[in-house]
């Protein structure tokens, strides 16, 4: 199937885009073999293919969700810039009165 420079020209308005008479010319070849591809897959006999959506077989490869002990408050703080000993101090970025 071939394509031609008006289609592309058409898309390209749709899609909002500027192009030049020579990235028109790209595109229409480049479009035109994109389709017959398609086209080419469109004349196979895929008869008891079964439809995939990856080629390989694919697992979950995120570890098992487990809870562990986590750090003890004074090895978070240990390397904290300012803490009070229980939590991080950070510096306030609200003028007071301010709602957010």
């Amino acid at each position: 199937m071939a394509i031609s420079s008006s289609d592309v020209r058409h898309v390209a308005l749709l899609a909002r885009l500027a192009l030049t008479d020579a990235q028109i010319e790209t595109l229409t070849a480049e479009l035109s073999s994109v389709l017959g591809h398609i086209d080419e897959l469109q004349h196979l006999d895929l008869e008891g293919v079964q439809p995939t959506a990856h080629p390989l077989a694919v697992t979950n490869a995120m570890r098992a969700d487990v809870v562990v002990p986590g750090l003890e408050r004074a090895e978070a703080l240990r390397n904290a810039p300012d803490s009070d000993g229980t939590a991080f101090v950070v510096p306030s970025i609200t003028s007071p009165g301010e709602e957010s």
